[in-house]
């Protein structure tokens, strides 16, 4: 069921091109294209899902791992179910830990600062009587939408170079009278952290930069004019704590 694959390549300074370039010589679906340089994550999904003419795109991250069928049974749920616009799966790690971030609320800079950074509220449990979990977003990992959809939404935002491009497509997805729903009976391993840990005080960056973003794209026009400032300070001043953290607990 999975007709064509389009692997792009943001860069890569490893050996990771020739392994694919290998792969794509021996699998006529298998289309690889290479970037000279790293244009970004949601850029990189745009430029993928533009070389398909098929109703459904998966985008899924080089660190999952999906068990043979599991796209299938992910399309499957997208057509039976009327007005599903996002589908997602139950995330786990390599030790068969839940991804929390597999079923979450949509961000909030206001709430987020007013609870000092503390984000457990934005996770959402596993519901076990649900197959499929209606939630406000899914992880970018691995997300499955109908073509027509992605186009008519114009796809991912590219100015979030990295992190939150995902918490806005589900954003406009629902906006748009879709749902946004996890398939709690589909399991994907998803390891992560791979770009967290070659630099992190970078990512953190991004991550900062995306959430004001995202914050200047829905919020903004309802908060305070003089409420701006100060979120602004304390984002960057929880940023400076996160980077303090990280290189902290960076091995030497």
């Amino acid at each position: 069921p999975v007709v064509r694959i389009v692997v792009i390549d943001n860069a890569s300074d490893d050996e990771t091109l020739d392994l694919l370039r290998d792969f794509a010589e021996r699998h006529e679906q298998v289309t690889v294209v290479r970037n000279s340089d790293n244009r970004g994550f949601a850029a990189g999904c745009n430029q993928g899902a533009s070389a398909l003419a098929t109703p459904w795109v998966a985008f899924v991250n080089p660190d999952c791992y999906v068990e043979s069928g599991a796209l299938e049974r992910l399309v499957r749920h997208g057509v039976q179910r009327a007005g599903a616009g996002m589908l997602g799966v139950h995330l786990v790690d390599e030790y068969g830990r839940p991804d929390p971030a597999s079923r979450r609320r949509d961000p909030s800079l206001r709430e987020l600062l007013d609870r000092r950074g503390r984000r457990d509220d934005l996770y959402l449990g596993r519901d076990p009587k649900a197959v499929l979990q209606p939630v406000e977003a899914i992880s970018g990992a691995l997300m499955l939408m109908p073509v027509g959809l992605f186009l008519q939404l114009g796809g991912f935002d590219e100015t979030f170079r990295m992190h939150v491009e995902d918490l806005d497509l589900c954003r406009r997805t629902r906006d748009a009278g879709y749902e946004v729903l996890v398939a709690n009976d589909i399991t994907v391993l998803h390891v992560g952290g791979e770009s967290s840990r070659a630099r992190p005080v970078w990512v953190e960056r991004q991550k900062h930069l995306s959430l004001w973003r995202y914050f200047r794209k829905f919020e903004a026009q309802e908060t305070a004019g003089w409420l701006k400032p100060i979120l602004w300070l304390g984002l960057w001043g929880h940023f400076v704590l996160a980077a303090a953290r990280v290189l902290v607990r960076r091995p030497a």
